[in-house]
């Protein structure tokens, strides 16, 4: 299977493009940190400065180029505005599968950003990158994120048990998966 080594631009809808990190998404970066939830499940600092910025939109760049995924910004196609992240993580694709992950800011959340961005990376994985699984995962808790991924047809498989370490605790998971060529969208 070949994988591009760019991160694409995608168009999620009208109002919302998909495209890579760039260093002016700091102020994205720096509200994510200041998020109760948003560090303990990423690599986003829990504390910012410019330097754990900066040194998070790099990280997202050796993720394409080291060949381990497609971090994708959400930004509003008016303005470019960044809202939020998606990202296609393709280190099990040998075995047919790869696993999806997002989050939003809470001042962008609410509007549909993470479906519709769920929505058009799970399209291009499945349908240009021919990705034949996709994967997420989500703690029980997060109906919005549960809701997100069940608009982008993906179907809850089962309870995935002390599946993921969350800040300090082990947590369960829903796992979610979606097989085949897109889905709604």
């Amino acid at each position: 299977m070949h994988l591009p080594h760019e991160v694409p631009l995608l168009r999620a809808n009208d109002a919302l493009v998909l495209r890579p990190w760039r260093l002016d998404d700091l102020p994205l970066v720096e509200e994510a940190a200041g998020d109760p939830y948003i560090p303990l499940i990423t690599t986003v600092p829990s504390a910012y400065s410019y330097d754990e910025g900066v040194a998070f939109v790099r990280r997202q760049w050796e993720r394409t180029t080291g060949g381990t995924g497609y971090p994708f910004v959400i930004a509003r196609a008016d303005d470019d505005r960044a809202l939020g992240t998606i990202g296609l993580w393709v280190g099990e694709v040998a075995q047919g599968r790869a696993t999806l992950g997002y989050w939003v800011a809470e001042s962008a959340r609410g509007h549909g950003a993470a479906s519709a961005a769920l929505r058009a990376v799970s399209a291009w994985a499945a349908d240009d990158l021919r990705i034949p699984r996709l994967q997420l995962f989500v703690e029980p808790w997060n109906t919005a994120s549960c809701r997100t991924a069940e608009e982008a047809g993906f179907v809850r498989e089962g309870l995935l048990r002390s599946w993921q370490l969350v800040g300090t605790e082990r947590r369960d998971m829903y796992v979610y998966g979606r097989v085949g060529a897109a889905g709604p969208g």
